[in-house]
């Protein structure tokens, strides 16, 4: 381990005070970059638990958020052993937020979020437009103040405040790498997790992923190394992926079918090259029909049976059997777990294959007239969903409204009639309640 003051050199020549985060002024993060480098283990995790609530707020990215990032990554290299994998970690949430929740099987598209960001020269500009047409006092203010807050070099718009802190990530890339040949398994696995999200990198990490994969022990790392390769790789280098299609651990067997079912979707002209999407599924279907495994990935939070029902979605496309493929995603469904990002997995993961697989439509479909695997899912579903999941927002999901556009039922009592199932004694025809009763009585 480096001396706090190397891993924290420069850091009193920032203006912290004049950077904000998600609480006002950022002038109190200097101290716990300093914590995060002391001895005290406790005051250690209290300072990580700080700068995951202030410099990155429930995905918030602020403008202190990418001065952090060059002190970060010393830690991450070269910082206390109990505070190196946290630096990661808190690394790879500045520069992606939950991407895996919502980029996955096919990966991060970096293109789109930089076309649809607003720069601060444009916020600056909408300012001045607004202000010069704008004659109530209130709104001037308002105005005005926003306007002072941009200028400031805070961040308006959240995809341009998240882009900074991820361009300040990627360019501490070169430096990152250094840890695929870290002694800590758990380090390189992290790393490996991480640089799967540059996919403007992969001309310089993939290399260094692939060296990785030569007589690398740890099976969560093998893991965590092909997943990223397929979302960094447009073809399967040398044939790698579909070597460990036969590896002795059912984890890299998972992980090079999930890679491989990215890359024959997102490049459809290397499918020559790669195996058939049926004997992919066969892989993704062996893993999703069995439990959880004991040690994941950190893709989806380690819910690796929602990432196998999201590929084998996007499977059902590319095979002659999209039904067969369809009863395999119903096996996987009773093993997804909750996780700190997701409470309710199988609520997120029945609107994917509602979306998928059923038609908006104003009249009831007859179950009858549903294909077998059709017919299977929905009497999972209303066996496994419980009446929380249909409960709408605020403190529920809109899964009840997923359900009615299709032309579906949108209560559990009334899906369970529909596939023929017991409803168990509530009645069928009853409205959910409303979610608002409970406030408006207090």
């Amino acid at each position: 381990m480096k001396r706090s003051d190397d891993l924290l050199a420069g850091l009193d020549d920032i203006d912290w005070a004049a950077l904000g985060h998600a609480y006002g002024s950022a002038e109190d993060v200097p101290g716990q970059l300093r914590a995060v480098c002391g001895p005290d283990e406790e005051a250690r995790e209290s300072a990580f638990r700080s700068l995951f609530g202030n410099i990155f707020h429930q995905g918030t990215r602020y403008s202190a958020s990418p001065y952090a990032v060059p002190f970060l990554v010393r830690i991450a290299v070269a910082g206390p052993v109990g505070a190196r994998a946290d630096a990661l970690l808190l690394l790879t949430r500045l520069a992606i937020d939950w991407h895996d929740e919502y980029d996955l099987p096919l990966g991060i598209d970096t293109a789109a979020w930089r076309a649809a960001a607003t720069s601060p020269e444009e916020n600056l500009r909408w300012y001045d437009e607004q202000i010069a047409a704008e004659i109530d006092e209130e709104r001037l203010k308002h105005l005005r103040e926003g306007r002072t807050y941009c200028a400031a070099g805070h961040p308006v718009d959240a995809r341009e405040g998240a882009l900074r802190s991820y361009d300040a990530v990627r360019a501490q890339l070169p430096v990152l790498l250094e840890l695929l040949g870290d002694q800590d398994p758990d380090i390189r696995a992290k790393t490996a997790y991480l640089l799967g999200w540059f996919p403007e990198e992969a001309g310089a990490t993939l290399l260094s992923l692939l060296a990785c994969l030569d007589g690398e022990p740890d099976p969560v790392c093998v893991a965590t190394v092909l997943v990223s390769v397929g979302l960094l790789a447009d073809h399967d280098p040398d044939g790698r992926l579909r070597h460990h299609l036969d590896h002795e651990h059912p984890l890299p067997r998972w992980a090079a079918a999930t890679a491989l079912t990215r890359m024959l979707v997102a490049h459809p002209a290397a499918a020559p090259g790669l195996p058939p999407a049926e004997s992919i599924a066969a892989e993704l279907a062996a893993f999703g029909a069995g439990p959880a495994p004991e040690s994941a990935t950190a893709h989806h939070a380690g819910d690796l049976h929602s990432y196998t029902v999201r590929s084998l979605l996007h499977l059902m496309g590319a095979t002659e059997d999209p039904d067969g493929i369809l009863l395999e995603i119903v096996h996987a469904l009773p093993h997804l777990k909750k996780t700190g990002v997701v409470p309710r997995p199988l609520a997120d993961r029945a609107e994917n294959l509602l979306e998928a697989l059923f038609e908006p439509t104003d009249t009831t479909t007859v179950f009858t007239e549903l294909s077998p695997g059709r017919q299977k899912l929905l009497k999972v579903l209303a066996e496994l969903l419980t009446a929380e999941d249909f409960q709408p927002v605020p403190f529920g999901s809109d899964l009840h409204e997923q359900f009615i556009q299709y032309g579906l039922p949108g209560t559990r009592p009334a899906l369970r009639a529909y596939a023929g199932l017991s409803t168990e004694g509530k009645d069928p025809n009853a409205p959910l309640p409303d979610p608002w009763k409970p406030l408006r009585n207090h």
